[in-house]
């Protein structure tokens, strides 16, 4: 049985997402306790390819957030072991034709408004950013703030840090239930170990984030969208960015549940390259789909012709938790004192996780936030209710 010891926040998951609101959380005084079914990083974040990406978003709240995430992101590649591989590598999206660099080049103009960094790139300049890139290109555009993190280690730093601040780590452990009080106030969670009490828990649950939700008795539209990864040999250090094609704008934002792939590339300091990208919801199936690979290496080929060489060592999956609206959920939920959430982030969960754990802890703590958290209200999809409690009964079931 879990000591009861006093807590003051309890956070389900234990990903980067989690990490980060126990890091920010444990930091600013709060007891705090991380508590996950499975390992550090054993869902989304271990499948991710680590981006911290301000040039995949347009003007409004999502790239607000990642703006100020950016931020945060470079305060803690100052504080965390270089081991999180951490690179302000830039990124270099690039168009195949005059339409795409039209539509890149209006996005680049309002995110530039919006306080992004952003450089057009003349077709004849591009071989001097990445010289094995196709020839052909209508051009460009470079994005400075643009980074990278390795983000399991990223996660499990985070972690380290928060558990040297006192944070309390329990994994291998799913919660089966959010408990409440008889005002319907949140009072802790149970696991299989038993009763974990404190006013606060926090849904960083990721793709699950909508079974914990139920938990406590509301209603949470998260989906799995999922995504293939190709990891190459090791190779020397051919590109030098991230780089992608101007669509891969236009499939993140979709809200389509059909394949969509677009190349994105981009080297790693341990010699090996990462190409995706694919979105498509297929529920949690978990199947290794060979045509989905054989599109993502062929774009790459397309873009990196030397890479049509390169062996392809291994493909990975994940699954990405989408919002109907493409926002994350961040925040008190209305309906159920005490509950916050910090999930629904799609594939920009490592990039937005600092923002989100500070918005979260700022919440928590009743101070004033950086920036607006209203777009990002967790019970914004709850029209019949409009933000008041529900009516139903919390399940009681693992996530």
């Amino acid at each position: 049985m879990f000591t009861r010891q006093p807590l003051d926040v309890i956070v389900v998951g234990a990903g980067v997402v989690g990490a980060a609101c126990a890091y920010y959380a444990a930091r600013s005084g709060l007891a705090v306790a991380v508590v996950d079914s499975g390992p550090v990083a054993g869902g989304t974040t271990g499948a991710g390819e680590g981006n911290l990406l301000v040039s995949d978003k347009p003007p409004g709240p999502e790239l607000t957030l990642a703006l100020h995430s950016a931020s945060l992101w470079r305060e803690l590649a100052q504080v965390l072991p270089p081991a999180i591989e951490f690179e302000q590598k830039g990124g270099l999206v690039v168009a195949a034709d005059e339409a795409s660099l039209a539509t890149l080049t209006a996005t680049a103009a309002g995110q530039t408004e919006a306080g992004v960094r952003a450089q057009a790139v003349a077709p004849h300049e591009l071989p001097a950013l990445e010289p094995h890139l196709a020839p052909g290109l209508a051009g460009g555009v470079l994005y400075p703030q643009d980074a990278q993190v390795q983000p399991a280690l990223a996660a499990a730093h985070l972690l380290r840090a928060a558990r040297e601040a006192g944070a309390r780590v329990r994994l291998g452990e799913a919660v089966t239930a959010v408990l409440t009080g008889p005002g319907g106030a949140v009072r802790g969670v149970r696991t299989g170990r038993g009763e974990l009490v404190a006013p606060a828990v926090v849904n960083a649950t990721g793709v699950r984030g909508g079974e914990l939700a139920a938990l406590a008795g509301v209603e949470l539209p998260v989906l799995p969208r999922r995504g293939f990864v190709l990891v190459t040999e090791p190779l020397p250090r051919l590109i030098r960015h991230k780089v992608y094609a101007a669509e891969y704008v236009a499939d993140v934002s979709s809200g389509s549940a059909a394949l969509q792939t677009s190349p994105v590339v981009e080297g790693t300091p341990s010699g090996p390259v990462l190409i995706g990208a694919s979105r498509e919801r297929v529920g949690f199936d978990r199947t290794l789909s060979v045509p989905v690979i054989s599109r993502l290496a062929a774009a790459a080929a397309a873009l990196f012709p030397v890479l049509g060489q390169a062996r392809v060592l291994r493909a990975y999956h994940g699954f990405r938790p989408y919002l109907p609206d493409h926002l994350p959920a961040i925040g008190p939920d209305r309906r159920v004192p005490g509950l916050f959430h910090a999930c629904g982030h799609e594939g920009a969960g490592i990039g937005l996780a600092p923002a989100t754990a500070a918005l979260v802890v700022a919440a928590i703590r009743g101070e004033e936030p950086a920036i607006d958290p209203e777009p990002f209200r967790p019970d914004r999809f709850d029209t019949a209710h409009e933000g008041r409690p529900t009516a139903r009964s919390p399940r009681q079931e693992p996530w």
